[in-house]
């Protein structure tokens, strides 16, 4: 799968040079995406506007890694979403578990206000 990385101060955006993302793709996905948990910089802004199709394997796989680094106290927020994807993770009921923003600046915007708010629950331990 070929994809844009993209690495900012706080955060790495990461960019599907796809059409589509389907289920035998989790597994390039997971290889991908998991290693950020042990990095420096470990949130992720995933912009899927080249994305026009996912299948619901797909969008359950996202819901958990999103999951899985919030478990971990890192940010990961999507972004972009075209239409047809956005209808599909809705339907399914899975838009309402993720983080989704509809521009990447509003996601830029979502990663450092948790990232403020870790800081200060951190600080309340």
């Amino acid at each position: 799968m070929n994809v844009k990385i993209d690495t900012k101060e706080k955060f790495t955006v990461i960019t599907p040079q796809e059409l589509a993302l389907s289920a035998n793709m989790t597994g390039e996905l997971n290889d991908l995406l998991l290693p950020y948990l042990q990095k420096d910089i470990p949130h992720i802004v995933l912009n899927l506007n080249t994305i026009k199709q996912v299948d619901e394997e797909t969008g359950n796989y996202l819901a958990d890694i999103q999951q899985q680094f919030y478990e971990n106290n890192c940010s990961f927020v999507i972004c972009n979403l075209q239409d047809a994807v956005e209808k599909l993770l809705d339907e399914k009921e899975l838009l309402e578990l993720m983080n989704v923003t509809p521009t990447e600046s509003e996601a830029w915007d979502i990663v450092q206000m948790e990232e403020i708010e870790r800081e200060l629950l951190g600080d309340d331990e």
